[in-house]
């Protein structure tokens, strides 16, 4: 056993690729996996949830998108497929989490509109039209409000954040943790143990 986790910036898990199938709003999606990353084996049932409740981005959004926390970039793939003039920022700390975005980027046509990024590498004056997010709820409650708390201000003025997170991870209190912070908060979906947040200012 290692100590990697998926938020581990460089995970030393033999890689071990892998192919994920899914399909989105009708389209089919095939996409590179690897070991040491986020739900490596398959499109997280979370994830699944996001994607399909949450309002994808229309074909004429011009962004720009953000992807917080990529993984292998199912989200990043979605949104650049359904928005081919936006660019998205796929954000992860997992340095093979990056890679494997950029390559299944390339795989959908879309490696002239992705970002990949390490936090510290976004550029500290980009706002986002959309932000999207399953978050990393394992890292903690502190570290989580700490990364929303720096991520959800980089929204635009009428931005929307779409996050997905368990019911029993804490869905309903991060829920209220939001509101307190002062952000707009609209329960979107509740299906399979999973809520659906849209957040606005």
């Amino acid at each position: 056993m290692t100590g990697d986790h998926y938020f581990t910036a460089e995970p030393t898990t033999a890689a071990q690729p892998r192919e994920v199938e899914f399909s989105v709003a009708g389209r089919d999606f095939t996409l590179t996996s690897a070991g040491g990353v986020f739900s490596a084996d398959r499109l997280d049932p979370g994830t699944a949830v996001l994607l399909r409740k949450a309002e994808l981005p229309s074909t004429d959004a011009a962004g720009p998108l953000l992807d917080l926390g990529c993984g292998f970039g199912p989200i990043t793939c979605v949104l650049a497929t359904c928005a081919p003039d936006a660019t998205v920022w796929a954000v992860d700390v997992n340095e093979r989490a990056r890679e494997l975005t950029a390559a299944n980027a390339a795989r959908v046509g879309a490696a002239d509109r992705v970002r990949v990024a390490a936090p510290d590498d976004v550029p500290a004056d980009l706002a986002f039209a959309e932000l999207w997010s399953n978050p990393p709820i394992r890292i903690g409650k502190a570290e989580l409000h700490e990364l929303l708390r720096r991520w959800l201000p980089r929204l635009a003025p009428d931005g929307v954040a779409w996050l997905v997170v368990a019911r029993h991870l804490g869905g309903d209190s991060l829920h209220r943790w939001l509101v307190e912070e002062g952000w707009q908060v609209d329960r979107r979906a509740s299906q399979k143990g999973y809520r659906v947040l849209r957040v606005t200012r």
